[in-house]
């Protein structure tokens, strides 16, 4: 894997984010990471291919919502969640509001958490 992009804070688009944020699966990948830890793509669980959830992974990079480091033959994935909120102040907590009031992304889990209903 050749190193990943990552926007720059003052990159990160309005319309790239709310994009990004209209799949429900990667509603949910951004649920699961909201904690703050880093996971590796091996942790996540979604109802999708693997080839699915890299795409996923990628749309979430690219639109500046997920940071991604790459160890060995291991990717490993954070929520920038304060490059969010010091470009869009308060956008990541409303959408997670609204996010876990709709169940959207329920599906997304950690492997070693419980399993979606």
């Amino acid at each position: 894997m050749r190193q990943a992009h990552h926007p720059e804070v003052g990159d990160i688009g309005l319309t790239g984010v709310m994009a990004a944020l209209s799949d429900p699966i990667r509603v949910g990948l951004v649920r699961v990471l909201a904690d703050g830890r880093e996971r590796g793509w091996g942790e996540l669980r979604a109802p999708v291919a693997k080839s699915t959830l890299s795409h996923h992974l990628r749309v979430l990079r690219d639109a500046g919502l997920t940071r991604t480091r790459q160890e060995g033959t291991r990717c490993f994935v954070t929520l920038r969640a304060q490059d969010l909120q010091a470009r869009f102040p308060g956008l990541l907590q409303v959408v997670l509001a609204a996010a876990e009031d709709e169940d959207v992304g329920h599906q997304v889990s950690l492997k070693d958490g419980p399993q979606p209903t």
